[in-house]
């Protein structure tokens, strides 16, 4: 009788085989999983202090998962949706865990009926133009690496490419002649072109040249301090850093919460304020369904007025029903 694989053999296999040879996987998907798992098996080890390579699958029952969950959002600091979203990768290892090992069957289905939470699906923030000018603002002497960061952050605001899509862009991925113009890898390996407004295309020869790039190279555009590919981690670094330079600018950045994917609901609001159609932005952010897109156009209280304004719209009407009925006025005043 065989006996029953390990810990390491069924994380290699799910990572191995699952994701990448079945699924299909892109690089991005893999990255966040692998960091889900990796956050929840430390968790684990430090709870039942013992090393990661001697825990079992038996350590990782329901109520340690739903203690591991809670502890994301309470001592982490994460939003209920990035709870989900490690729920989501944890509950595939334990698909991959219940086909794999029989044995753990049971244990795997109790972490499988782990439910999502609740969340209230707020309206996309986006920066204001101020705001948006003091970030891409870059005064005096820019160094190498503050070319590099406007560089970038003009490449999340005229694109409006996720950080993913920003960080995997390789130089032979841009054409920097007319037409000008970059393709992105997004979502479920799916790409897309889009154009590159003026002041990025010049943005971007000027780093390729300084960095020696050819045309048709496949090296990344967006580097570390080290040479290597930019993770979205540094990313984010970077956009705090350039918050904090472009606060004293645009004070109202200073109470803001700026992340990179903000630039990318700020570019789709300025679509949408200049009349480019929902199918149209949908194509250029890579949304799955037009509906994601629509979101956009929920949210936008100005253009809201607008059409108020242009629909002369007195609200001079404001008679109000009055209930005849003794049961529907009780009904009207709860």
């Amino acid at each position: 009788m065989s006996s029953p694989p390990t810990l390491a053999a069924l994380l290699e296999s799910f990572f191995r085989r699952r994701l990448v040879e079945q699924r299909n996987a892109s690089p991005a998907t893999v990255e966040s999983y692998r960091d889900a798992l990796r956050l929840l098996v430390r968790y684990v080890a430090e709870r039942t202090k013992r090393e990661p390579c001697a825990l079992t699958i038996k350590a990782f029952d329901r109520d340690i998962i739903l203690d591991f969950l809670d502890q994301l959002e309470h001592v982490r600091g994460n939003r209920a949706q990035t709870r989900n979203v490690r729920l989501t990768a944890i509950r595939s290892f334990f698909r991959h865990v219940a086909a794999s090992d029989p044995a753990s069957l049971g244990i795997a289905q109790r972490v499988l009926a782990i439910p999502t939470k609740r969340t209230t699906s707020a309206a996309p923030r986006h920066l204001a133009e101020a705001e948006l000018a003091a970030l891409l603002n870059l005064s005096g002497s820019p160094t190498v690496q503050d070319r590099r960061d406007r560089a970038l952050l003009l490449f999340l605001a005229r694109t409006g490419a996720r950080v993913s899509e920003a960080v995997g862009v390789d130089a032979a991925d841009l054409r920097l002649e007319p037409p000008h113009q970059v393709l992105l890898r997004g979502k479920g390996r799916k790409q897309r072109r889009v154009p590159l407004a003026a002041d990025l295309t010049q943005s971007l020869r000027a780093l390729c040249c300084e960095r020696g790039l050819g045309a048709e190279e496949r090296r990344p555009v967006f580097i570390g301090e080290g040479g290597e590919r930019l993770t979205r981690f540094g990313v984010t670094h970077l956009v705090r850093r350039a918050v904090k330079r472009a606060a004293v600018d645009a004070p109202s950045l200073a109470r803001a919460r700026v992340s990179p994917h903000l630039f990318r609901h700020t570019l789709a609001m300025q679509l949408l304020r200049a009349s480019t159609d929902l199918v149209t932005i949908q194509a250029w952010l890579g949304h799955a369904q037009v509906a994601t897109t629509h979101r956009y156009a929920e949210a936008d209280v100005e253009m809201m007025r607008k059409s108020l304004k242009d629909a002369n719209v007195t609200g001079g009407g404001n008679d109000r029903y009055q209930p005849t009925d003794e049961v529907l006025q009780i009904l009207e005043n709860i």
